[in-house]
C-alpha cells in the first residue's frame, strides 16, 4: 500500500483504505489446505470500506479463521505518554482554529457594538460557538483518539474499548494457549504480532525496572517472557517437534523515538540510520530466529541475505499450497538455505523501498571496489536489475491517500452507541 502524499500507514481505524480484498495472503492459502488459521496481536492493514461492520479489511477478510486483538498499531497515544503519534498535532490545529474563531467572534462583536459592521448578530454568535466547539475539542482529543483506536476485538467483536492496557499481556497469551490447545489436533498457522517494543512501551509491572536499559530494555524482556510463554505451550501439548518456529521483526531500532534525553526506540549497533530511513542497515537489518527441532539443525547461523518477502513461498509450500502464478512473486522459498541444501540466498538483488521510492538496491555478489573502473562495473550491473525489476511493478490502487486514510465517523468501530463507545466484555463470566 502506497500513497503520494507521504502517508506511510493508516492514521485510523475508521478509514477506508486497507488490504485490498484480491491480495492472496499465506493465511487464505493455508486454510484451502485445511489449516486453522489464526492471528493474534496486532493488525495494522483496515478494516471496513463503506460501512462500519463490513469488515472488508478485516482479517476474517484475508484468510484467518479466527483474529483476536488490536485492528491498529499501538501507538503512543493509547495512554498518557510524553510522546505522541496523533494527539499533539491535532491539539496544535485545534486550538488554531478555535483562536482564530474566536478572534473572528470578537472583532465581529465589536465591528457591531461600534456600528462599523451591518447585519445580526447570528455571525457573531455561530463564530463563538464554533470556536468554543473548538477549544473543548482540544482538550478532550486524546480520550477520543484512545476510545477510537485502542481497543481490542475478538474476530468481528470489540471486546474491549479503549483497552485496559495493564492487562492485555496475559490475554494475549491466553489467546495463544486457547487457539493451540483448539487446533493441535490437525495442522495450524498462528501468526502472533506483538503490541510489545513499540511506544508507548506497555509493560507490566513484574517486569519495569528489571532492565539496565530503561523502560525500553523492560519491554524487550517481557516480550522475550512471552516468546518463552508460547514456547512452553507448544511443549506442553507435545507440538515442538512438528512445528516451525519463525521469530523476526518489521524493522530495526525507532531511532525517531526520542523524547529529550531519552530514546524509546531501541539502539541499532553499528549500523547506521533506524525505521523510516530508507535503506540504511540500521533500519532494515532484523532478527531472524527459526526453531524446528528435528528438522533445522539447532546453533546454525546463516550469513546470506533474506527477507521478510521469503515468508510468503516458505510458508506456502511448507503448507502443501502453490505460490500464485498471476502475479511477480519477490520472495524465495527459505527451506533450501536452511536446510543447507543451498548455500546461497535465492535474491541476487534486494530491493528497498520507502513508500514507491527506491532508497537501496543490495547486490549479492558486491564487494567494495578497489577500483574506479570496478565502482562503474558494480554501478551498472545494479541499474541494470534496477531496470528489470522495475519492468515487473504495475500500478495499484492506492490505499494510503487522504481519501482512504481520512477519519470516516461511519467507519469508526464502536462498541456501543457513537461516539459513546466503551464496552468492556473481558470482564464478563
Amino acid at each position: 500500500m502506497v500513497s503520494s502524499n507521504g502517508y506511510r500507514v493508516l492514521q485510523w481505524t475508521g478509514v477506508s483504505g486497507g488490504l485490498p480484498p484480491n491480495e492472496t495472503t499465506f493465511a487464505k492459502i493455508l486454510k484451502d489446505k485445511g489449516y486453522a488459521t489464526g492471528l493474534i496481536g496486532k493488525w495494522h492493514l483496515g478494516l471496513n470500506c463503506e460501512s462500519s461492520d463490513d469488515y472488508c479489511h478485516h482479517p476474517l477478510s484475508h484468510g484467518f479463521d479466527h483474529f483476536y486483538g488490536m485492528p491498529f498499531s499501538m501507538m503512543g497515544d493509547c495512554e498518557p505518554w510524553e510522546m505522541s503519534e496523533k494527539r499533539a498535532g491535532l491539539e496544535r490545529k485545534l486550538n488554531v482554529c478555535s483562536h482564530v474563531m474566536a478572534l473572528a467572534a470578537f472583532t465581529l462583536a465589536v465591528g457591531k457594538l461600534t456600528r462599523l459592521v451591518a447585519g445580526s448578530w447570528t455571525l457573531v454568535i455561530c463564530s463563538a460557538i464554533v470556536a468554543l466547539v473548538f477549544f473543548t475539542t482540544s482538550y478532550f482529543v486524546g480520550a477520543l483518539i484512545v476510545h477510537a483506536d485502542c481497543f481490542l476485538m475478538r474476530n468481528h467483536c470489540i471486546t474491549e474499548q479503549p483497552m485496559c492496557l495493564q492487562r492485555t499481556t496475559a490475554l494475549m497469551l491466553k489467546e495463544v494457549s486457547s487457539f493451540v490447545q483448539r487446533n493441535k489436533q490437525g495442522p495450524f498457522l498462528l501468526f502472533v504480532s506483538f503490541l510489545h517494543v513499540h511506544t508507548p512501551l506497555i509493560t507490566t509491572e513484574n517486569f519495569r525496572g528489571r532492565s539496565p536499559h530503561g523502560l525500553y530494555g523492560d519491554n524487550i524482556e517481557e516480550m522475550d517472557w512471552m516468546v518463552g510463554q508460547i514456547l512452553d505451550t507448544l511443549d506442553t501439548e507435545g507440538l515442538t517437534n512438528s512445528t516451525l518456529v519463525y521469530f523476526t521483526s518489521d524493522h530495526g531500532g525507532s531511532l525517531e523515538a526520542q523524547f529529550g534525553n531519552n530514546q524509546y526506540g531501541g539502539w541499532n549497533g553499528i549500523y547506521k540510520g533506524g525505521k523510516g530511513m530508507g535503506g540504511w542497515e540500521g533500519g532494515i537489518r532484523v532478527p531472524g530466529i527459526l526453531r524446528w527441532p528435528g528438522v533445522l539443525p539447532a546453533g546454525r547461523v546463516i550469513h546470506e541475505p533474506t527477507s521478510l518477502m521469503d515468508v510468503f513461498p516458505t510458508v506456502v509450500q511448507l503448507g502443501g499450497g502453490q505460490v500464485p502464478h498471476d502475479r511477480v512473486i519477490d520472495g524465495r522459498d527459505l527451506l533450501p538455505l536452511l536446510l543447507g541444501t543451498a548455500q546461497h540466498s535465492g535474491h541476487e538483488f534486494l530491493m528497498h523501498y520507502c513508500e514507491s521510492f527506491l532508497h537501496a538496491a543490495r547486490w549479492h555478489q558486491w564487494n567494495t571496489p578497489d577500483t574506479e573502473s570496478s565502482f562503474h562495473q558494480v554501478m551498472e550491473r545494479i541499474t541494470k536489475a534496477v531496470e528489470d525489476h522495475r519492468r515487473t511493478l504495475s500500478p495499484v490502487p492506492l490505499q494510503l491517500d487522504m481519501p482512504n486514510n481520512i477519519w470516516k465517523p461511519w467507519l469508526q468501530p464502536c462498541c456501543g452507541r457513537f461516539p459513546l463507545c466503551w464496552c468492556d466484555r473481558e470482564a464478563d463470566p
